[in-house]
Parts: structure tokens; sequence; C-alpha cells
């Protein structure tokens, strides 16, 4: 890079009121990379085709230029004699002449990777890259001795394949930038939530175990394809101005309940508010959805459920989850796997298993199954009442359990085998039992 520095001042230097200023600027030089591979197919058939004569691939662009590769099989100088085959880059775009770098590479096709390499990438050049007008290229007359390159394994089924790669170099000046307008980033959810917090021009409730939510048909009917087919779709509702939701996530609820017992030791007083308010978890969700739909952001679970608690959060992600799921919210969905994946845990990942399950969500799946699979894990996990849940809910999810927990027990071998490093049992290498992770 280069820099200029301009300084200009007063000519008069007693002067107390002259003025210096500094301008910089920046030239930055840098190369654009692209990369083709031409197979060349028949290349017994390519022989006597002619001193000088070339087989050229497809073109294809590079920094704004095309760019082909020619291929001589008899060689491009007359006094070689066709003892070499030539290998050449070429510059097929007409205009400005084009300073550039080039690799050209043929492949061995016996799989142990010893490629014939020809690159003027990462070396210093005496005369820098080269310059190339219309119809010019660069490359190499004794690219490989034929008579060589016919016992090797670069030419297998009478078939050649290049890798060619080339950088354009390009330069430019940056100068300071006179004149800057900052543009704030976008603030249309916050003046979708602040609607929803005023409760103007609302035109549609729902009532959810007696509480009332109200909301605006053309918000909802935007961001939820199932609400737009509610509320304005031919077999929308009769009353789209009160809906009154019943047993929206009652399968949800059923879940937690299975697993509430598990936490009755150090969530005791946390289980008693959660059953003495059951009705309003509903609500709860409700009004997390909404928020949701409005601000496109998960609310704060405490500062909406008064609970602070890990499992809390992770009881409304589940719940939201089936929520997003029914009412088509992709991003809601996806934020809620997003939490889940990083609170499972011994007591909570037989019943997230179930419900990504049950609700597609193919990525979390895949996280609880490779947790659950984990020989530290899986003793733990199926003592839960979330695992009895599991098995009678979801059969098949067991089959795959199983591939994952020989996966596991397969690589626990290999690396016993070669280091002592695991034992099947849970066993480290000296014996000992590993902690399990609750």
């Amino acid at each position: 890079m280069g820099k200029v520095l301009l300084e200009a001042s007063k000519p008069s230097s007693s002067s107390a009121s002259s003025v210096s200023t500094t301008t910089t600027s920046t030239s930055l030089t840098e190369t654009v990379n692209g990369s083709h591979q031409f197979k060349i197919t028949g290349y017994s058939l390519s022989k006597g085709l002619g001193i000088g004569k070339y087989i050229a691939s497809d073109t294809f662009m590079v920094g704004g230029y095309l760019w082909a590769i020619y291929f001589y099989p008899d060689g491009k100088s007359p006094e070689d004699n066709a003892t070499y085959v030539s290998l050449f880059i070429a510059l097929a775009s007409e205009g400005t002449d084009v300073r550039a770098l080039f690799e050209l590479t043929l492949l061995d096709q016996s799989g142990k990777g010893r490629h014939k390499v020809h690159s003027h990438f990462g070396r210093t050049l005496e005369s820098g890259p080269y310059t190339l007008k219309y119809r010019g290229s660069m490359g190499y007359k004794r690219f490989f001795k034929r008579t060589l390159l016919e016992q090797s394994d670069y030419l297998k089924g009478d078939c050649l394949s290049v890798h060619c790669s080339v950088g354009v170099v390009k330069s430019h000046t940056e100068g300071p930038k006179i004149y800057s307008i900052a543009v704030p980033p976008s603030n249309i959810s916050h003046h979708f939530g602040k609607l929803l917090e005023s409760g103007k021009g609302t035109d549609v409730s729902f009532e959810v175990d007696g509480e009332v939510f109200h909301a605006h048909k053309l918000v909802l009917a935007a961001r939820s394809p199932v609400f737009r087919a509610q509320l304005f779709g031919p077999m929308k509702d009769q009353n789209t101005k009160q809906i009154k939701i019943e047993d929206m996530e009652a399968l949800v609820f059923k879940v937690q309940c299975k697993s509430l017992s598990s936490y009755i030791g150090e969530n005791f007083m946390l289980l008693l508010l959660i059953l003495d308010n059951a009705p309003a978890l509903d609500a709860w969700h409700q009004a997390a959805l909404l928020h949701f739909i409005y601000w496109d952001s998960l609310p704060d679970m405490q500062e909406l459920t008064g609970l602070n608690s890990k499992w809390a959060s992770a009881l409304m992600s589940q719940h939201l989850l089936a929520a997003a799921d029914r009412y088509g919210l992709d991003r809601l969905r996806l934020l809620c796997e997003a939490n889940l994946c990083e609170d499972v845990t011994i007591n909570t990942v037989a019943t997230t298993l179930a419900l990504a399950e049950q609700h597609h969500c193919f990525q979390l799946k895949a996280v609880c199954l490779k947790f659950v699979a984990m020989p530290e894990n899986l003793r733990a996990v199926m003592q839960t009442d979330g695992f009895e849940y599991l098995k009678e809910s979801c059969p098949s999810v067991l089959t795959e359990l199983l591939e994952h927990v020989a996966r596991v027990n397969e690589h626990s071998v290999i690396v016993c085998r070669h280091g002592n490093e695991a034992i099947l049992d849970g066993s480290d290498a000296n014996g000992r039992r590993v902690k399990q992770r609750l």
C-alpha cells in the first residue's frame, strides 16, 4: 500500500492565523482470483493435430475478463518437434491490457495427489505480474515431455484433467469521504411493538383461559399464513373480531407435566408455582407469541412470567415452539430451537426430543439424539420420566437413537484400540468411572 500526504499552509510563517491541513489517500493493489477445470478426453486422437495448434476450453470469467485454457498436444514451438505438450492460459476479452498471475496444474488421476503444478502465486516475480493484451497468453511451451506424460498417472482412460487459477491484479485509490450520512438501522419492529402496547386501532381479540389479548388483523395476517387464512381466507372464521382459543397447547403441556416430577428436589417451590398457575401458561405464551409477531424478537421470559429459572425459560421455549409451528412462524421456531439447544440437560432432553419429533424440528432433534447417545448421558436419561413419555409417544425415535448409540460405540472401540483413550462402559483409560453430566 502507498500513502500520499499533502500539506497546505499560508506562505507567511509569522502569521498566527496560518492554517495547516493534511489529507491522505491509499493505493490498494490486490488480486481477484478465480479458477476453471478443463477435461480433455480422447487425448490419443488429438495427437497429430499439428505444432502450434491447440484445443481450447470454454471461456470463463475472472476479475471481469474472459479467459481460456489452450492445450497444444503437439507442442507450440516448431523447434521442439512435438517432443513436449504445451499449456497456456489466454486472455479472451477485448479492450484494455490486463495484469495477472496464473497457476496451471495437471491433475494426478491415481488419487495420490502428486499433481504437476506450475504457479506464479506465492512467490515474488522480478518483473511483477504478466501484462496481457487481447488474445495474449502466458504458460509453458515445454510443460511436459510427451513420452513421459503417456506413461504417467496424469493420463487415465485416454483423458487429461487441467486445473487453472487466474489472479487478476487490480488497483484503486481510496481517499477520505468528504460527505457521509449515517443511516440508522431499521426500527420497524419498534414501531409495531409500540402499536401493540398502545392498543390503538386493534380490530381483533383473542380469549385464552379467560384473558383477552387485543391485536391488529393486518399485522397478524402479514406475519402468519395461518392467521391470514383464519382472518381473510375463503374459510375464515365467522367471528373474526373475537376468537376464543381452547387447548392451544394441550399436547405440549402434557409433555411438561410428565417431566415435572424430576424437579421436585431443588425446584420444589417453582413446581408449586407452575402447578398453581397452570392455566396461565397458555396466556403467557399467547402474550409471548404476540410480542414476537410485533417486535420480531423473543420477550424477556423472566419479565413475562416472573420466574427466574433456566427451566422456566426452557418450558416457555417449548410452548412457543409448538405455537410457532401451529401458526407458521418459521423464524420464531428457529429461535426456540436455538434456545432449547443451549439448555439441553439430562432432565429435559427426552421431552425436548419428543417435541422436536412431533414438530419436525430436524436440527434440534439431531442435537438431542447426539446428547442422549453419549455414554455418560444415556443411562441417566433413560431413568427420567421424560424418557418414558418419549417411548410412549414417539417409539420410532428409539430406532434412530439406537443407531446413534451404535455409531458412538463404534467410534469408542476404534479409539480404544488405537490409544486406550475410551472404554465402552463409561470408564476412562484408567478404569475410573466418568462422572455423568447433569
